[in-house]
């Protein structure tokens, strides 16, 4: 496969899964937001979370301080930010266009839909309900996954759209425990008291609540939280399962350079597969998902130099 052609298709889907993660994302703020709250509390949580997505600064160039309205617009409307949702599905579409050969007239025409309505949402603005924004970006990136799974050959193509749609899930999912871990934090397998409803949001926020309660049978506990989203490999949109769809779909697509690039995924994969969640969280939650996410960072960098096109130097 041209690697033009496999960039296009993993950074398709690695935009879609972007926007999805971010629509989850704010769905937990706007939850939470229903209930009363310090205004200091509720500028602390929204900074965890624009710091857990690496845009804080950015945001503070465009604004003077954290405020729910303006990290929302700017995290779900913004056209500057190439991170807003509505960024992130145009650069989803601009990438299928590229592509169209390659992908399913049905893949096509479910993202080139996709667009053309989120610039409806975007042209009301303040004028639509949040709730029913998100639920919408959720809903048309399980269309567009469910079109792919559907209707794709199982060829090389299909393999670079699931390499970006995991690799990004394990970024994402890191970053929603990021934003909720303090310096130095490590769970505990107690209830958690009062923060117990931000720990069931997150996991409503990942459509993993349900397979909790299934799972456990118990009070919702920030140890059983997190060893949930890390370890459990039947989760879809847990670190373990992301990195073995990772690895698995690195090793069908392996071309004479890309042995480091699939050992070090196998690592990253066997970290969870093997590893105890008390020996991984031993430095602190918040030291652990920062490795994370240097690891995923250094596997994009090395997938990009091994199959698809180089970043050009600045």
């Amino acid at each position: 496969m041209l690697a033009r052609t496999a960039d296009h298709l993993y950074w398709m889907s690695r935009f879609i899964e972007r926007a999805e993660s971010l629509a989850r994302t704010l769905d937990a703020h706007y939850r939470h937001s229903l209930l009363p709250h310090a205004p200091e509390v509720v500028a602390r949580d929204w900074r965890a979370t624009l710091e857990a997505l690496g845009v804080y600064e950015l945001y503070l160039e465009r604004h003077s301080e954290v405020s729910p309205a303006s990290a929302f617009q700017f995290l779900a409307f913004d056209r500057d930010h190439a991170g807003s949702i509505v960024a992130c599905l145009r650069q989803a579409r601009e990438n299928a266009r590229a592509v169209r050969g390659t992908i399913t007239s049905e893949m096509w025409e479910t993202l080139n839909s996709t667009w053309l309505e989120v610039r409806g949402y975007e042209a009301a603005n303040a004028d639509h309900d949040i709730g029913d924004f998100l639920e919408w970006v959720r809903y048309r990136s399980h269309l567009s996954r469910g079109v792919t799974l559907g209707t794709m050959l199982r060829d090389e193509a299909f393999r670079f759209v699931r390499i970006g749609t995991f690799l990004e899930g394990a970024d994402a999912t890191a970053r929603m425990l990021l934003a909720r871990a303090r310096p130095g934090f490590v769970p505990v397998d107690e209830a958690a008291g009062p923060d117990a409803y931000t720990w069931t949001l997150l996991l409503r926020s990942l459509s993993a609540f349900e397979v909790y309660r299934k799972v456990y049978r118990d009070a919702v506990t920030p140890w059983r939280v997190t060893e949930l989203l890390v370890l459990r490999d039947d989760l879809p949109r847990s670190l373990s399962r992301c990195a073995d769809e990772v690895y698995e779909n690195l090793r069908a697509v392996a071309n004479d350079q890309s042995a480091e690039t699939e050992r070090r995924a196998g690592q990253f994969y066997s970290a969870f597969h093997f590893g105890r969640l008390e020996q991984l969280l031993a430095p602190g939650l918040g030291a652990f998902l920062e490795g994370i996410l240097e690891r995923v960072a250094d596997l994009g960098v090395r997938i990009a130099q091994d199959f698809l096109v180089p970043p050009s130097p600045n």
